[in-house]
């Protein structure tokens, strides 16, 4: 009895333990509906991240709300993941939408015309539309007070059709989102705002509207539904099988979540309304003892933050402004590249044809990179991140390089360039940051050629006191005074019109202006419109001694010498960038390369220790499993008389030090100049063998 007791235990357990787990989790689609999910993971969910509490970019820039929480229980039921594309313009969504470019909508409210094309699950949690106002507007008025009236919603949202279709009389005025529309509001342009009740008590406390309150509810709800496509069936099966499995409970859950608990911490300037409270009350404590003088304190105070609470809102309408134009001027060189690219493949396309595309994908990837470039600069000057090198600099190489990089561009558009140096013979070198010179320089002259049309930009340079003085003048459109003051501000150009007829990011006068100051400079101009404008950069003279430099003179060599055969080594995890290396090499002229290829630093340093024959190393600086940095400070260890050229597209100064720091012998910076790749090979490699 005992024996079979003993039996009987573990067996039971074993069939309780599988009852249990295969019972834990409710299989809720069927076996075919989850092979169809996998041969067809393109399938995907739009999301509109502006819309708090239901879905917005929290201060970690990562998306949260009830809907995208919600959305991650329907997948952790079917254990599969959607594709997410991300939309910062509603119109755009629902245009996408109706033209079937994506297969569902994370967060939509059910219409008459969206009806047409979707179908709507989880109308699990709604809220009313109420209209709000300033508060001195009268408690209780309805949508037919307001028939001679202006009143705002945001462009394409449901709240805008309902108005267009049950109250045609009302005068309506359309914005990009919510908050622009309650801004308008607060500002007393238009009279009232009609959304979503929940939507409007967030954005009035986040956004500090002071000046607005909800002075009715309306008869109409904000009723938010996951929308399907109606022409997927098996889409529509699985979204619809899966929403009705969720309980109340879990619904529950998830709304009071972040009704009650999550909203909380996501207030738009948490460290600004802490420090506020805190000297509200510190001030009342100190009023009742000290009374008249904290008074006057508390009112400058307060006067000084509502100033810079409205250079902060101006600053961040600029950057929106900056974002979408960066936008612009990516996808315009990109388009180019593309474009031309597709042509350059056509069997129709003749040589000539050939050549010209492929200069213009050229100039536009050199535009592309230009952008770039001044968009992490200016992020690394308003970070602090930006240090001045001095070294030993030849100002007539200076001036005579910016004068040869726009002497063609000026020509091409019919006005003269002209360089006035009053330097004399000896006052030539000094000790400076020659390359910030160079932008500041160059940052100057490209706007000056840029907006003049006719006429003439001159450069001159001339020794004042202690300070070497630049001059840029032309005769171009000039500079409206309502604007100067702008002309120096990131993310800002003179006017919007100029932006969109002369393009550019508007960023080349803010670094010039900030590498001045860095180097205890002063930038300055003075403009009439449309008769031109004057900048003048003042900057601090060192200057130095040197001896006359002799000319090298390069040996000739015999007629009869031989192409010497080199070995490569490429350490590079790109195969793009490999190829593209690799095929500039075997193109030049009188070498003969033998190339071989890492992939990662670690298998560059076993190629060199196994290899002793090799003439160069070109070494990316970041690869998996061990960096540029640390291979080259191994292989140096190895040979230390082999040259290691990086190439990395970490190109400014201080990488460049890194770089060298590191061990490396020379640098060259992606995308690779083929010029400059034959200057590093003429360099470090002979063409004979004698």
């Amino acid at each position: 009895m005992c024996n079979r007791k003993t039996f009987l235990l573990p067996f039971l357990f074993c069939l309780c333990s599988v009852l249990f787990f295969s019972c834990s989790k409710e299989k809720i689609i069927t076996n075919a509906e989850a092979d169809w999910l996998k041969q067809n993971d393109s399938i995907t969910i739009a999301l509109f991240p502006y819309y708090p509490p239901y879905q917005f970019i929290n201060n970690n820039t990562t998306i949260e709300g009830i809907f995208i929480e919600y959305f991650n229980l329907i997948e952790d039921k079917i254990d599969h993941k959607f594709k997410r594309r991300y939309y910062s313009n509603w119109s755009q969504l629902v245009k996408d939408a109706k033209s079937k470019k994506i297969d569902m909508i994370l967060e939509a409210q059910q219409t008459w015309d969206r009806s047409q094309y979707l179908n709507f699950y989880t109308e699990f949690f709604n809220t009313p539309f109420v209209l709000v106002a300033s508060k001195d507007t009268p408690d209780g008025l309805t949508l037919k007070d307001f028939n001679t009236k202006t009143i705002t919603v945001p462009l394409g949202y449901s709240s805008e059709e309902y108005l267009r279709k049950k109250h045609p009389e009302i005068k309506l005025k359309t914005y990009l989102n919510e908050s622009m529309a309650l801004q308008k509001v607060q500002t007393g342009k238009h009279d009232a705002y009609f959304g979503p009740k929940t939507v409007a008590n967030f954005l009035i406390k986040s956004k500090n509207f002071d000046n607005l309150k909800i002075i009715a509810e309306t008869k109409y709800s904000y009723i938010p539904s996951i929308a399907v496509a109606k022409d997927n069936a098996i889409l529509n099966k699985i979204i619809q099988k899966t929403t009705n499995s969720i309980s109340d409970s879990e619904k529950q859950n998830i709304i009071e979540n972040w009704l009650y608990i999550k909203t909380k911490p996501f207030y738009k300037n948490p460290n600004f309304l802490i420090p506020f409270v805190f000297f509200i009350l510190l001030g009342l404590l100190i009023v009742l003892g000290i009374n008249f003088y904290l008074g006057y304190t508390v009112k400058h105070r307060t006067k000084a933050l509502r100033i810079a609470k409205d250079n902060a809102e101006k600053d961040n309408q600029l950057k929106t402004a900056f974002i979408h134009n960066i936008s612009h001027e990516i996808r315009t060189p990109m388009n180019g590249i593309i474009g031309f690219s597709r042509l350059l493949k056509e069997s129709s396309t003749t040589d000539n044809q050939k050549a010209k595309y492929t200069e213009i994908i050229v100039n536009s990837s050199k535009q592309l990179i230009a952008s770039m470039d001044n968009v992490l600069e200016i992020s690394k000057l308003q970070t602090k991140q930006v240090i001045l090198t001095q070294e030993e600099t030849d100002l007539y190489e200076v001036f005579d390089i910016v004068f040869s990089t726009f002497e063609i561009i000026a020509k091409k558009k019919g006005i003269s360039l002209i360089l006035n140096n009053n330097l004399l013979e000896d006052q030539r070198y000094v000790r400076i940051d020659k390359s910030k010179l160079i932008k500041i320089i160059t940052s100057l002259v490209k706007n000056a050629v840029k907006y003049t049309q006719r006429g003439a930009v001159l450069i001159s340079v001339m020794l004042q006191s202690d300070f070497l003085v630049i001059n840029v003048r032309d005769s171009g459109i000039g500079i409206d005074p309502k604007n100067q003051q702008l002309i120096f501000k990131s993310f800002s150009q003179s006017e919007n019109q100029i932006s969109r007829k002369y393009g550019g990011l508007g960023l080349g006068l803010t670094i010039a202006k900030e590498y001045t100051n860095l180097m205890k400079g002063e930038l300055s101009f003075s403009s009439i419109p449309d008769k031109g404008s004057t900048f003048r950069v003042e900057l601090p003279y060192h200057p130095i001694t040197i001896a006359n430099p002799l000319n090298t003179i390069s040996p000739t060599l015999s007629k009869d010498t031989k192409t010497r055969q080199h070995t490569i080594l490429i350490a590079e995890d790109g195969d793009v960038n490999f190829l593209v290396l690799k095929t500039i090499l075997l193109k030049i002229e009188n070498y003969h390369f033998t190339i071989h290829r890492a992939k990662n630093g670690k298998e560059a340093v076993t190629f060199c220790k196994e290899n002793n024959a090799i003439n160069l190393v070109f070494m990316d600086m970041k690869m998996p499993e061990m960096d540029g940095y640390d291979a080259t400070k191994l292989i140096k260890k190895l040979h230390p008389e082999l040259p290691v050229i990086a190439q990395t597209a970490y190109a400014n100064k201080e990488d460049i030090l890194n770089v060298f720091a590191a061990g490396c012998d020379d640098f060259i910076a992606k995308p690779v100049d083929p010029e400059i790749l034959k200057k590093v090979i003429h360099k470090y490699l002979s063409v004979y063998s004698f």
